[in-house]
């Protein structure tokens, strides 16, 4: 109960900074625990743990992401990880052409993948991924202009409700479908892979692996905040307006489409930094990203944490990833029913998810403290009139 109430404290006026200087912290801790103590200490972090953890954060960056326009508009997509696929996916390009002569073909001009498929020169759309700058103003731009174009056919149309979750759903099915054909120039099947070094480091060194947590983590503190600043602006209280009463507010003269648009646009681009972060750390990129399973599981994690609260939405990306990271490994079999059952579980009876967990119990208890003299006073009535 006091863990609880302590999380909900952190969705207060003032817990984001509590939030943040905890974030911050342990961007120095992790890395220095790493360094500093040998092997054999029992509060040593290993390398590969490093890179475990930056992949946690790049979830919590995506679930946040789909928060924005769940969670405060009402819009449920179950296409994000369409979005971070493609995001990863530019960071692959980037990857790739740093490969240069070192790949299995010794070809500086194309991938290898490409070689083995006699393409003699790359198609157009790999132009200028060569340069980082280009290759993250991509991350952005590419997922942002798709949920722009997405969200203006559909808000437009007023397509809300389920209808709108099929259509993201759909978006991200077809892709999949699209990335997995070779002649796509994506690496087919097999995706992205066999990274050597970003911005010139080896992508295996550990010093480049704390590199990439470091950046994670400050990525995220950077999306929490421009987050938190769009849900506590008046376009905030507008979105959540929308969400509880779309009509209303588009009876007083607030362009419900364009507030939708926006914030749909911003989640988009928020998801794509997330895949870019992501790929370097895993070391592959493939259209197995695009499964529909994936945007669905994003989903769960915002349930679980706490749909319409920004930290709730990391917190639920941190214990669903968690736990999946523990049930691969220890009972496999057991992983899918305990997903389904913590779904189900959060829908039924946590709708407020892990942070509204200490405001429910807190409730319970006030309305028996309440109810209670009433019912003395109630029995006490009926034997004085008895």
């Amino acid at each position: 109960m006091l863990l609880m109430s302590r999380l909900a404290t952190l969705e207060s006026r003032r817990g984001w900074q509590v939030f943040l200087i905890l974030l911050v912290l342990t961007v120095v801790l992790v890395p220095v625990l790493n360094l500093a103590l040998p092997p054999e200490s029992p509060f040593h972090v290993p390398t590969y743990m490093l890179s475990l953890l930056g992949k946690y954060l790049c979830f919590a960056l995506l679930a946040l992401s789909l928060d924005l326009i769940w969670g405060y508009a009402g819009a449920l997509s179950l296409g994000h990880g369409a979005f971070f696929a493609l995001g990863g996916y530019c960071m692959g390009m980037y990857l790739m052409r740093q490969i240069g002569d070192r790949g299995v073909y010794g070809n500086a001009e194309v991938p290898d993948f490409m070689v083995f498929l006699n393409w003699s020169e790359l198609p157009w759309y790999w132009w200028g991924f060569d340069q980082f700058w280009f290759a993250m103003l991509m991350v952005m731009a590419v997922p942002g202009l798709l949920a722009f174009a997405l969200g203006w056919l559909t808000f437009r149309s007023r397509i809300t409700g389920v209808y709108f979750s099929i259509i993201t759903q759909a978006m991200v099915f077809a892709l999949m479908l699209a990335f997995f054909r070779n002649e796509m120039g994506f690496g087919g099947n097999n995706g992205l892979t066999d990274f050597k070094e970003i911005l010139g480091y080896n992508i295996q060194d550990r010093g480049t692996r704390i590199g990439l947590y470091v950046a994670s983590a400050l990525v995220l503190a950077l999306g929490y905040l421009v987050s938190r600043f769009i849900v506590t602006s008046k376009l905030g209280r507008v979105l959540m307006a929308i969400r509880d009463a779309e009509s209303r507010v588009r009876f007083l003269g607030y362009s419900v489409t364009n507030a939708k648009l926006f914030v749909f646009t911003v989640s988009a681009m928020l998801a794509g930094i997330a895949g870019a972060l992501y790929v370097p750390q895993v070391g592959i990129i493939n259209p197995s990203e695009f499964s529909p399973g994936n945007s669905i599981e994003i989903a769960v994690w915002v349930a679980v944490g706490g749909r319409g609260t920004l930290f709730g939405a990391i917190l639920g990306a941190f214990t669903v990833n968690g736990a999946k990271s523990f049930f691969t490994g220890a009972a496999p079999e057991f992983w899918l029913f305990f997903l389904g059952a913590l779904f189900i579980v959060c829908t039924l009876f946590l709708p407020r998810g892990i942070v509204g967990l200490a405001g429910q119990v807190r409730d319970r208890i006030a309305l028996k403290s309440t109810s209670a003299p009433k019912e003395v006073g109630g029995n006490a009535a009926s034997k004085h009139g008895a």
